[in-house]
């Protein structure tokens, strides 16, 4: 029961990430499960839902489709629907059920692709990982599949793994978008907000790719990988630009000669001290980046504790990974001369009591409880 939750939630499943990172972009998402799963993808993490029509749907799994392995039933369902619909592209997305049955998502949708001509593809979610991986793969598989040469734009940057889970609404991404164009760079496309899949087949032109968040950081290796597109790791919110600009020139200098080289942004290489710090928790990318600023600007000692399964290299020196609550309360045990916790609301019950403690909502985690609530990243600082 070591990774058990008894008091605080557990993020936004694989599942919704994907349906999240597909939701603007013209496809049909099937998530293969049973019926009514879809509402708590669509009454908790997605805030685009009542204003914005998408194609994502449930395949209405039932018990005896289940045990007896009923592909047929889902192909034709969706074969019918994408008849009448015309998307741009199929994706399917698995839950724990058909995890269990062992349902071959790759051959359903080689048989879809073959028998509608459109593209069609599987995302491998199963439900027990976090949102992160779900973006992740899922704008992986549109990265796999843009077409193009690379003519580069000068000064020209894709902003990879956006979706309202990190960001909340359009108006804080144009935020976003606004702090990179300011300091004199164009945003050729944004993965995946705010833009369409003809947008994001331009990506191969930019000169450099920013992730801006963990979930952008697959699709970044990919574009690296089959346009040589170099990529830097950060947030681009206001306090933290400057800092953001000199990585990103110095990754155009080096990208070449370096395949892959992972500038460090955040946190410095010497040992974080243990006086009057602040502890960040949450999502890596976003926390780095404001702790960054907090350090430079107020000369506090900041740690982030990441409680999310992707970070790997994106964590600073002296930073904690944690798996589950009980992890995260002994981390913040442990820690000492703690004068504050930035966290989502909802993490309040298990930080130390005697302690400052700062709201920072997160969709991913709290879902629309505090939407109203909800920062402008970009603006932070």
């Amino acid at each position: 029961m070591k990774r058990s939750y008894k008091i605080i939630p557990i993020y936004t499943a694989d599942v919704s990430g994907v349906c999240s990172a597909l939701y603007e972009l013209g496809g049909m998402t099937v998530m293969h499960d049973p019926s009514g799963c879809n509402s708590t993808y669509n009454t908790h993490d997605e805030i685009r839902w009542y204003d914005q029509d998408s194609m994502i749907y449930i395949s209405g799994l039932t018990e005896i489709d289940a045990v007896m392995g009923n592909d047929e039933k889902l192909i034709r369902d969706i074969e019918i629907a994408a008849e009448e619909l015309k998307p741009k592209f199929i994706a399917l997305a698995g839950s724990p059920i058909p995890y269990m049955n062992g349902t071959d998502f790759e051959a359903i949708a080689k048989i879809l692709e073959q028998d509608l001509g459109i593209p069609a593809f599987s995302v491998p979610t199963n439900g027990m990982h976090d949102y992160v991986y779900g973006v992740g793969i899922a704008l992986a598989e549109i990265a796999k599949r843009i077409e193009g040469k690379r003519e580069v734009t000068p000064k020209s940057v894709n902003l990879l793994g956006v979706t309202p889970l990190d960001f909340g609404p359009q108006e804080h991404v144009d935020a976003l978008i606004q702090n990179v164009e300011q300091a004199g760079w164009k945003v050729l496309s944004t993965w995946a907000m705010g833009d369409t899949l003809e947008d994001l087949a331009r990506a191969p032109e930019a000169e450099v790719n920013l992730v801006v968040s963990s979930t952008g950081l697959r699709a970044a290796e990919i574009l690296q990988e089959r346009f040589g597109t170099p990529y830097v790791t950060g947030t681009p919110i206001r306090g933290f630009m400057k800092t953001l600009l000199n990585a990103i020139e110095e990754k155009k200098q080096v990208a070449y000669l370096e395949k892959g080289r992972h500038i460090g942004l955040t946190g410095n290489e010497s040992e974080k001290s243990s006086e009057n710090q602040i502890i960040l928790i949450g999502e890596p990318v976003i926390m780095e980046s404001l702790a960054a600023v907090i350090e430079t600007e107020y000369q506090i000692s900041v740690r982030v504790i990441c409680p999310l399964r992707e970070k790997k290299g994106l964590l600073a020196d002296g930073d904690i990974a944690v798996c589950g609550e009980e992890e995260l309360e002994q981390a913040l045990q442990s820690l000492k001369n703690v004068k504050g916790v930035v966290a989502d609301p909802l993490y309040r019950p298990v930080c130390p009591e005697n302690v400052a403690f700062y709201e920072l909502p997160h969709i991913a985690f709290s879902g629309r409880i505090y939407k109203k609530k909800l920062p402008v990243l970009a603006e932070l600082i």
